[in-house]
């Protein structure tokens, strides 16, 4: 079976694991640090603060920010549920927008019609790895007074106008789940660059805890700590920490490999009738996902044929005001379900070998080409 996703990891990975295994201690301990700066420096960053998970990073840094009940964010609904989950965590409602068809990022023109006095921030995620206009999203920021909290899981190693996706943003959230462009196994980060908020996020990572508040000598105990502010348990653990480490050197042969993949993919499905590819610009984006439209209703016979082949597939994602929880049959998004009925996303990690991409192709093009998937 040819993976639809997958992690690579080697012998350098459980190097480092031994390394934080040797030292007896996984909770927030050095490799935390050592990652935090090894990604700050990756990223061109001003703060990176490490967590458990992407979704933790998105509600901590939402939490934060002060959003609470009453308040409105507006996500598009074609994203993973993690987005919206994180939003209503903090009590807030989750305002779906629609997407681009040719991209299938937020559609800004619909972003500024749900705009309203209860909108107190705009969450962008950078679908694929292809980042949003994060230049108009900041001028409607200044216009209308709202945070800019990107939703970067996909984007590690994109660039938007030169400038590296979490180098330039107020708040970008990143993953390093199992099939994310690097892994720590499970894992994310807050990258910001204002330093009173990167510590109020460090403080809300662990409980509420501050432990350099000593004002007097009793207090200089090891055990002594105060609690200052709502927390969560969130930091990333010192084995997660590791293995991050261990990927981040390879990075750039990871997101070379990736995007040599998708420029196959284009290349070969360019013309190719009843299906089209997402417009991205692969000399600057670190792709995370490949995903397809697939026209005439067809899409799921289609994935139906691949599976007969051993090739998986997948689709990212179902909207989530289609899920019960988030459920709003007044809501309009007729590309998002557009979308829905036609994105198939297709094979793509750095474990593809050149004659797994071409079966992959081949596939594609012979499964709609037959009858049996219009039939």
């Amino acid at each position: 079976m040819i993976r639809v996703s997958r992690a690579c990891l080697g012998e350098e990975e459980l190097a480092e694991v031994k390394e934080a295994f040797d030292l007896g201690y996984f909770g927030l301990a050095p490799k935390v640090v050592e990652f935090e700066e090894r990604l700050k420096e990756f990223l061109g960053a001003e703060h990176v603060i490490a967590t458990n998970t992407g979704t933790s990073a998105l509600h901590l840094a939402l939490d934060a920010l002060g959003l609470g009940e009453g308040d409105e964010v507006i996500v598009p609904s074609l994203t993973f549920v993690g987005s919206f989950q994180a939003i209503s965590a903090t009590g807030a409602v989750p305002v779906s927008c629609d997407v681009c068809p040719d991209t299938l990022l937020m559609d800004l023109s619909d972003v500024r019609r749900r705009i309203s006095s209860r909108t107190k921030a705009i969450m962008p995620v950078h679908y694929a790895g292809n980042p949003c206009d994060m230049d108009s999203l900041m001028e409607i920021s200044s216009e209308f007074d709202v945070r800019i909290v990107e939703d970067a899981a996909h984007a590690l190693g994109s660039y938007h106008r030169g400038r590296k996706v979490g180098s330039f943003g107020d708040v970008s959230c990143f993953s390093f789940d199992s099939v994310k462009n690097i892994t720590s196994g499970e894992g994310g980060a807050v990258v910001c660059r204002d330093a009173e908020f990167a510590e109020r996020l460090r403080q809300k990572r662990l409980l509420g805890i501050d432990r350099r508040s000593h004002t007097s000598s009793w207090k200089e105990r090891s055990w002594f700590f105060e609690v200052k502010t709502q927390g969560f348990r969130y930091h990333m653990s010192n084995i997660n920490a590791a293995i991050g480490l261990a990927q981040l050197p390879k990075i750039d042969s990871f997101i070379s490999r990736r995007r040599a993949i998708c420029q196959r993919y284009d290349a070969a499905f360019h013309g190719v009738p009843g299906m089209s590819c997402l417009e991205i610009d692969y000399d600057h984006v670190a792709p995370h996902i490949y995903v397809v439209r697939v026209k005439d209703g067809v899409r799921d016979a289609l994935m139906s044929y691949l599976r007969n082949l051993d090739i998986e597939t997948g689709i990212n994602y179902v909207p989530n005001h289609l899920h019960p929880f988030y459920a709003d049959s007044a809501v309009d998004l007729p590309e998002t379900d557009r979308a829905f009925r036609e994105i198939i996303t297709l094979p793509l990690h750095c474990a593809l070998s050149d004659d797994d991409v071409e079966r992959v192709v081949q596939g594609v093009i012979e499964g709609l080409e037959s009858q049996e998937v219009h039939r």
